[in-house]
């Protein structure tokens, strides 16, 4: 498998297979929200988030950030686990995950990745075959080691079943993410955030999203299946 590793300003056509990463903290909380229940999750950009809150009040939005008017709570899995889910549709807004997730929205295959998610990522892609995949870095304009340390280990483990993940796993937790989460120089963070972006393979899923006319979701796929998620027309 040819692996590249790009990040969103680098990308210059549609990949035939996008795997989206961002460790802290968008697609660990995207994880969260399915395990809470969530029915889908539409990532979409500020305004045309608070658009669908307005046309859909049952809907619960978040964003990464402080809290703001219009959305119901933020972008943490520590803050997400909490919450019954059950049935609901999630709005989604973040400045890296979600950006990065629309960036590729033109490709065949897009799956969205954290570590919670890693190994059943990694599964997918192995079943699938796929020649070459592209990884895209989504933090500090391609720059984050803990995006970069998961992008790394899923293309690893997606070709080699027994690669270790100790060395992947330090470099995330020793991040200039990690430590601006756990100093609190980041607002609307719940103080186990960094250690549940930690987790290996917390979730028997992988996450998955597709383009459509009308919004941006996001589905979960259970081991070896996929289910689709829709994004936006270009």
């Amino acid at each position: 498998m040819d692996a590249r590793f790009r990040g969103i300003a680098d990308l210059v056509e549609a990949p035939s297979v996008a795997v989206v990463v961002d460790v802290m903290r968008a697609f660990t909380e995207t994880a969260w929200a399915f395990a809470q229940g969530a029915e889908k999750i539409v990532a979409e950009s500020l305004d045309e988030a608070l658009a669908l809150k307005a046309r859909h009040p049952d809907w619960v939005a978040l964003k990464d950030g402080p809290p703001a008017p219009g959305f119901d709570t933020v972008n943490s899995p520590g803050l997400v686990r909490s919450l019954d889910l059950g049935g609901r549709t999630v709005v989604q807004k973040t400045t890296a995950g979600t950006v990065g997730a629309l960036a590729v929205k033109e490709a065949p295959l897009v799956l969205c990745a954290s570590f919670v998610v890693a190994e059943t990522t990694a599964q997918l892609l192995r079943t699938r075959k796929s020649d070459s995949v592209t990884f895209v870095v989504t933090g500090d304009d391609g720059q984050a080691d803990e995006d970069l340390a998961c992008a790394q280990y899923i293309a690893r483990r997606a070709t080699e079943a027994g690669t270790d993940i100790t060395e992947f796993l330090r470099r995330a937790a020793e991040s200039r993410a990690a430590a601006e989460l756990a100093e609190g120089v980041r607002q609307g963070v719940h103080p186990d955030d960094v250690a549940l972006c930690l987790e290996v393979d917390r979730f028997p899923f992988a996450i998955a999203a597709h383009g459509s006319r009308s919004d941006s979701r996001h589905s979960r796929s259970r081991r070896r299946s996929v289910r689709s998620s829709d994004m936006p027309p270009s």
